[in-house]
C-alpha cells in the first residue's frame, strides 16, 4: 500500500525520479480515493521539485495543474479575468506583448485561491521509477489506463466538470494529454508494481 501524503510535506521523505498520482476530497472510485491526476517530470531528480510547482510556488505558468485548477474556479464563477488568467507570461516576449493587459493584484489573488483550494483538497501517492524512459511510459500508460476505466467515475461536485477545456470537463481527469492511448497490459502492471 502505496502511502498518501497531505501539505505540508516532508520534500526528503519524496523520492528524487518517480511518478505521482493526485486524489481530490469527495472524489473515489473503487472503494478508495479516485485518481484525478498522474503526472512525473523529464529532468533527473526533479519529483520534490515538480510536486512544489503544484503546491508550493504560485505561477500559474509553471504548473498547466495549477493554471488549469485556476479555470475551472474562475470559470465556475464566470470571472472576466479568466482570459487574462489563460496567457502564458513565461516568456519575455510573451510579458513585453501581455503585461499591460494584466491585473497582476487580481492574479495574485487567483494563485492564492488555487494554492488554498490544492493544499486543502488535494493528497498524493508516488511511485519511485529512477529509470527516465521507464517512469515516462509508465505515466503514459497510467494516465491512458484511469482514463478508459469504466468504474473510475467523477462525482457530481468535482471541480473539474466547471474546466472551460472539454476534454476535463467531460471526463475525470485534470489533463488531456494521453487519455486515448494504450491502457497497461497486465505484464506492464506487474512490472509497474515491483516499483511500489
Amino acid at each position: 500500500m502505496l502511502p498518501t501524503i497531505t501539505f505540508p510535506f516532508d520534500s526528503g521523505t519524496i523520492p528524487k525520479n518517480g511518478i505521482y498520482v493526485l486524489f481530490e476530497t469527495s472524489e473515489t472510485a473503487h472503494g478508495t480515493n479516485r485518481i484525478v491526476r498522474i503526472g512525473s517530470h523529464t529532468g533527473n531528480g526533479q519529483l520534490p521539485s515538480r510536486l512544489h510547482q503544484h503546491f508550493l510556488n504560485e505561477n500559474k505558468d509553471r504548473s498547466i495543474f495549477r493554471k488549469n485548477i485556476g479555470r475551472a474556479l474562475l470559470n465556475k464563477i464566470q470571472d472576466p479575468f479568466l482570459p487574462h488568467w489563460n496567457i502564458d507570461l513565461t516568456t519575455r516576449e510573451a510579458r513585453a506583448r501581455h503585461s499591460k493587459l494584466i491585473d497582476f493584484a487580481k492574479q495574485d489573488l487567483v494563485e492564492k485561491q488555487v494554492t488554498e483550494y490544492m493544499r486543502k483538497h488535494f493528497s498524493f501517492s508516488f511511485i519511485s521509477v529512477p529509470n527516465r524512459t521507464a517512469r515516462l511510459r509508465f505515466e503514459t500508460k497510467l494516465i491512458a489506463t484511469v482514463s478508459q476505466c469504466q468504474i473510475c467515475k467523477s462525482s457530481t461536485n468535482w471541480l473539474g466538470h466547471y474546466s472551460p477545456i472539454a476534454l476535463i470537463r467531460a471526463g475525470k481527469l485534470w489533463q488531456v494529454k494521453d487519455l486515448g492511448k494504450a491502457p497497461l497490459t497486465n505484464d506492464e502492471f506487474e512490472k509497474l508494481s515491483m516499483f511500489a
